[in-house]
């Protein structure tokens, strides 16, 4: 039987991106079922927005991502044009990905790409259309689909869904109940895989 992970993970974080890579190939040595779910911060379970931390926060936060993107040997900008952003247009278009039964994770982690390493305003329409059109996806589907009811129903339940597992920041991978949280974590991830 196949094992299952569901992927809490936010369209404007950088750690998401860092670890997307690890987390494909932990897909593909366990043959895993993916539940995709695009989501924000939660704050109500303890989840703290980068801006609204204290500037030591904020300065530690930049001095973690420059040790990680050297370890990892990954493109990334310190301190990207067009980030902080509003991720929920990119997250929508996931899902929409998604629903249709393409490749998600990959438009995820290309869209994640976009804002952090190549400074691109994934807010714009017409960039996310790029970018999806880039993988072989029909961006502009998923662009029409992004505002509709059944996606953003899709969207508030994601939403729901990680306030309910005690999700508070991203990217949490949720195995048999467990909460994972962060690329630093998938180690862990991997060994429960294994056992």
């Amino acid at each position: 039987m196949k094992k299952t992970v569901i992927y809490f993970h936010s369209l404007s974080s950088p750690w998401a991106y860092m670890g997307g890579p690890r987390f494909h190939a932990l897909i593909k040595k366990h043959d895993l079922d993916v539940v995709v779910r695009p989501t924000r911060i939660v704050q109500p379970n303890g989840g703290i927005p980068l801006l609204s931390r204290p500037d030591a926060r904020r300065r530690y936060h930049e001095v973690e991502l420059d040790r990680w993107r050297k370890r990892l040997n990954m493109p990334l900008v310190l301190r990207p044009r067009y980030y902080p952003t509003d991720n929920q247009f990119s997250a929508r278009m996931v899902i929409a990905a998604d629903k249709l039964g393409w490749n998600a994770l990959a438009l995820s982690h290309a869209l994640l790409h976009a804002l952090w390493s190549e400074e691109k305003d994934v807010r714009d329409p017409a960039v996310r259309v790029a970018v999806a059109n880039s993988l072989g996806l029909d961006g502009a589907k998923l662009l029409a689909m992004q505002d509709t009811p059944e996606i953003m129903s899709a969207w508030k339940g994601g939403e729901e869904e990680a306030a309910k597992y005690g999700v508070f920041g991203t990217p949490t991978y949720v195995y048999k109940d467990t909460l994972f949280w962060g690329q630093d974590r998938l180690e862990f991830l991997d060994e429960a895989l294994s056992a």
